[in-house]
């Protein structure tokens, strides 16, 4: 198991984390985050500022991406408020270094280039921008799911080559950051509607579904579940076999005790009427502590991997239609699990039906009880794991 041991803190043990990891140390920074409408991505960005700044840090290098999402359909409040934010981010960043914006493709099918293709490409040009940092900070808070699954997977890909070898988390020299304003009520409340009619795949994570070789093979399914996402869950269960083993999870412990019960009724006509679903197949899935999601989710899908050897081959496959941090844990068990040569015997896949259009209640940030929260994935705090 790559996490084991992990970093992983919350609230104001964020701050205390920045200032030990750049205390006093040549820094070269590489600052990824949304141009989007949610404004804990500022508020974020403000506090990471400081705390950097409060830490005597030598600033070597820094630069900012500032990834822009076109495709999407939003309100004319929700495009004045992501106007906003961008001048926001921009002066906030400007105490350290430019920003730099990348554009994203657009991921809904609405381009001559395959959704796939399209997030592939966007992804490379991201990647191409990490060379000889000592760090990199993923801000997920005002990224698509679909976006930032895929950065997430391909920066392990590409710290982490080589999954075996000894100490493989420290060997990248990179300390690599996943940072988050977490509110699962709020995540609720931001709905996304017109899933596109072209399913996209994360990349390196589509053979599950579309290599040939393997479709004989048993599919076990693992959908993700949060609010307001049955038309993007029905559009992947389209695509899913219906003789598939389907393992939906919910998330438990949570902040909300009856929310895992109310997740079961929205989507009980799709997964539990229509296929059956036995309720003895659900996984529940640690809401807080994205690192023991990320266990329980592996687990699973091993033991999954290993009885069905003697089918002669498994396909698992994972939609993240959860919270936030819940869907990083989906991420990292996914780059974990998936097989790194071409005759092994299961594999593993991340579909995904993206929405077109995102409904927000801007007026209900003002009550969120967002919490910041940080993992740290490879770099220097594993060198004695």
């Amino acid at each position: 198991m790559l996490w084991k041991h992990y970093v992983f803190r919350r609230g104001n043990d964020v701050h205390e984390m920045w200032h030990d990891l750049f205390q006093c140390r040549p820094v070269k920074l590489l600052y990824i985050t949304g141009r989007g409408f949610d404004i804990r991505a500022r508020t974020i960005l403000e506090q990471f500022a400081q705390a950097f700044a409060s830490s005597d840090a030598v600033v070597m290098e820094a630069e900012m991406l500032l990834l822009q999402l076109p495709g999407y359909h939003l309100s004319e409040e929700l495009q004045e408020q992501t106007e906003s934010n961008e001048v926001r981010l921009r002066e906030i960043f400007g105490s350290l270094a430019n920003a730099r914006t990348v554009g994203i493709a657009p991921v809904s099918g609405e381009d001559d280039v395959s959704p796939s293709n399209a997030l592939q490409l966007s992804v490379a040009a991201v990647l191409d921008r990490v060379s000889d940092q000592t760090d990199v900070v993923l801000d997920i808070s005002s990224l698509p799911r679909v976006i930032f699954l895929a950065i997430l997977t391909g920066l392990l890909n590409k710290l982490i080559p080589n999954k075996l070898c000894g100490h493989p988390l420290m060997r990248s020299k990179i300390n690599l950051q996943i940072v988050v304003a977490e509110d699962p009520i709020l995540d609720a409340h931001i709905r996304s509607e017109d899933p596109s009619s072209d399913l996209v795949t994360i990349p390196g994570y589509s053979s599950a579904l579309h290599e040939e070789a393997v479709q004989d093979w048993p599919l076990v399914w693992f959908p993700i579940l949060g609010e307001n996402r049955l038309g993007q869950l029905q559009k992947v269960a389209s695509e899913i076999p219906k003789s598939a083993e389907i393992c939906p999870v919910l998330p438990h412990p949570s902040r909300d005790p009856r929310r895992a019960d109310r997740l079961i009724i929205e989507y009980k006509e799709p997964l539990f009427d229509i296929r059956r679903t036995p309720t003895g197949n659900i996984l529940y899935a640690h809401e807080f502590n994205p690192f023991e999601a990320y266990r329980q989710l592996l687990r699973a899908m091993e033991r999954y991997r290993d009885s069905l050897r003697i089918m002669g081959g498994s396909r698992l496959v994972v939609t993240p239609l959860g919270s936030k941090l819940v869907s990083v844990a989906a991420g990292l068990a996914c780059f974990e699990i998936r097989p790194s040569e071409a005759t092994a015997s299961y594999r593993v896949g991340m579909p995904y039906a993206e929405a077109t259009r995102y409904l927000a209640d801007i007026s209900q940030w003002g009550t969120s009880s967002s919490e910041l929260c940080a993992l740290l994935l490879t770099g220097d705090a594993y060198a004695t794991e």
